[in-house]
């Protein structure tokens, strides 16, 4: 399915018509249609910022189970992005020296913050088994999804 055909799933899930989902439930529809539908997304989650300690709380996510669930700010592909407010697309995490490994099948990771009001409150995390699949169209999708999911903070 493409991102384009994958946008009204995310609108309908986002919407003000899905009140009978919380916050997390919604997040968690957006994990399992991600990791459903395209196919090198091998594990899809959301961190955020864990009040205010410089640390990201992992949210709903979907894939394998991972240790990681407290990443401190600066560690790691999402903790890197919790300080640069930037996308992280990483090819390759071989060839990454600030990689926190969360399963040795994982081969790239794209990062990609979320923001309210200016401030850099979280991001969505994907793995991916493949190596260097991530392109800017995944990117600009991915912000999309990100703009939507802070429309509901």
């Amino acid at each position: 399915m493409t991102f384009e055909a994958l946008k009204p799933k995310i609108e309908t899930i986002t919407s003000a018509t899905s009140t009978d989902l919380s916050f997390d439930e919604k997040l968690l529809q957006i994990c399992q249609l991600l990791e459903s539908q395209v196919s090198y997304y091998n594990w899809v989650g959301f961190y955020f910022k864990n009040g205010d300690k410089n640390e990201l709380k992992l949210g709903p996510y979907v894939g394998d189970p991972t240790d990681h669930t407290i990443i401190p700010f600066g560690k790691g592909i999402c903790g890197q992005v919790a300080i640069s407010n930037e996308n992280f697309v990483v090819p390759d995490v071989a060839a990454q020296d600030n990689y926190i490994a969360c399963s040795i099948t994982v081969k790239a990771e794209i990062v990609i913050p979320i923001f309210v009001n200016g401030e850099n409150i979280g991001q969505i995390d994907i793995d991916s088994n493949t190596i260097d699949p991530f392109t800017k169209e995944d990117e600009r999708f991915l912000e999309y999804i990100c703009n939507k999911v802070s429309e509901l903070m």
